[in-house]
């Protein structure tokens, strides 16, 4: 009895040790990801004061972006979990973190030319999705000055992975908090012509996102080269020289998480645009409940984040125990939070949708259908929540490809598939592609769950060399 009694309490030590280092490692990763959703929503919150048409144009624009940003991201994204291993392994793994840098570095470099080149016409693309001329003029305009930020997004986020390996993300926050009120700033003055700067509307918008990026990744970039803790890994040494073997060992990891997320976000990006075939008002709509929800989003996305540090971690102690302790951990206090969230969303949505939408009878169709909206977006907090942890969770195991299956079913089978019926078959509109939007989001949840359970059976825990 003593000596289970001792095992008990070792185990709960254990447990109580996991919980403190995954929050001390979390907190800092989700209150920068809640900083940097801020910059794009202080955006949008004075875009939306040049009226629900600008509005529109600009966030069609950016939904088009998102996709392919997030394609780019996850082969950026490959990296934490590969660094993540190596010092699990052996702490001062500095060649292998540092070669992994090198080959984010390069795929960064190959990436960003003919993306420019398409957003740089993304109004024909806009035209080809069947939006109205007017609305791809300016999401033309908007897209123009703001497609510069992508390098150094790039960029900032590649150095975020490498911080958060060595489980030092407080950096991040602290750039992250100061680029709120830059943004803030920079877009304010230049939207609207403020301390003698004219006033360039959209544009301005997009300008103020630019420079923002530019200092924060030039900040981060002085960080770690001068920062004793981070400057002994040299991460910029011999940047010129391309290590194939290390580059596609990164393009192999990353490329099913860069699709599944952009799978994700294209379904939300589609909606955007049946929203535009439903009508400006559903779109302005849309824009606005999405910002929300993407809010509370940023709180599990950042314990996924945790999760797969700390499941690499593991994984590279060859630590079973560790890695099922480090994964659970993340996923009930994820699913606790969004939980809370669904019902603060659910008791008081009209407020929260007023804070980006002027309450004047000229917005009283916007805010109601966003209302609405904000509903449905309540109900799946829960699954949402769920499935961003449980890719972070089984990303830790270097397990990208189901996932990618589960997304392609589980958002363009049965979310769009669902959504697309309910919205023009059964003449629920916009609420209606909301709703399948949550059937999508809780399919991916159950799948990403059932694989997880499943780890050992199928091997993820056994660390593989490539």
């Amino acid at each position: 009895m003593k000596a289970q009694a001792i095992s008990t309490d070792e185990r709960s030590r254990e447990w109580l040790g996991e919980l403190r280092s995954t929050l001390a490692l979390a907190w800092p990763l989700i209150l920068a990801n809640l900083t940097q959703q801020a910059i794009q929503a202080t955006d949008v919150l004075l875009m939306g004061r040049l009226g629900a048409s600008q509005l529109a144009a600009a966030t069609l624009a950016l939904n088009l972006t998102f996709t392919f940003n997030l394609l780019m991201l996850g082969l950026v994204t490959a990296s934490s979990p590969m660094m993540a291993t190596a010092l699990g392994q052996r702490f001062n793994a500095v060649r292998d973190v540092r070669r992994t840098f090198r080959a984010g570095l390069w795929l960064v470099a190959i990436m960003l030319p003919p993306y420019w080149l398409l957003l740089w016409h993304i109004g024909a693309l806009m035209r080809a999705f069947g939006e109205a001329p007017e609305l791809a003029r300016q999401g033309q305009t908007f897209m123009r000055a703001y497609m510069w930020c992508t390098a150094p997004w790039l960029l900032f986020q590649l150095l975020r992975n490498f911080v958060s390996a060595l489980e030092r993300p407080r950096v991040v926050l602290w750039l992250s908090l100061g680029g709120i009120a830059l943004n803030g700033l920079l877009s304010w003055s230049l939207i609207f012509g403020h301390f003698g700067l004219p006033a360039l509307g959209l544009p301005g918008g997009g300008l103020g996102s630019t420079l923002t990026w530019f200092i924060l990744c030039g900040a981060l970039v002085l960080v770690t080269v001068s920062e004793r803790q981070f400057r002994r890994f040299h991460l910029f040494g011999h940047w010129w020289r391309f290590d194939r073997q290390r580059t596609m060992a990164l393009v192999r990891l990353g490329w099913p998480i860069g699709a599944t997320m952009a799978l994700e976000m294209g379904v939300f990006a589609l909606a955007a645009y049946f929203m535009g075939w439903i009508g400006a008002p559903a779109v302005a709509a849309h824009a606005v409940a999405l910002q929300l929800a993407a809010l509370t989003f940023m709180v599990p996305l950042g314990l996924g984040q945790a999760a797969t540090v700390r499941v690499g971690l593991a994984l590279g102690r060859r630590d079973e125990v560790g890695i099922a302790r480090a994964g659970w951990t993340a996923w009930i206090i994820g699913v606790a939070f969004m939980g809370t969230m669904a019902l603060v969303m659910w008791s008081i949505p009209r407020r929260l949708v007023t804070l980006f939408l002027v309450d004047v009878p000229q917005n009283a169709v916007t805010i109601a259908l966003a209302v609405g909206f904000l509903r449905v977006a309540a109900a799946f907090q829960l699954v949402d929540g769920a499935q961003v942890i449980g890719a972070g969770m089984l990303r830790g195991l270097h397990d990208t490809r189901w996932p990618l299956l589960f997304a392609l079913v589980g958002y363009w089978l049965v979310g769009l598939g669902i959504g697309s019926w309910l919205a023009f078959a059964a003449d629920w509109k916009g609420l209606g592609i909301w709703i399948g939007l949550a059937a999508g989001l809780a399919s991916v949840a159950a799948l990403m769950l059932a694989r997880w359970l499943m780890r050992k059976g199928l091997g993820l825990t056994r660390l593989q060399h490539s």
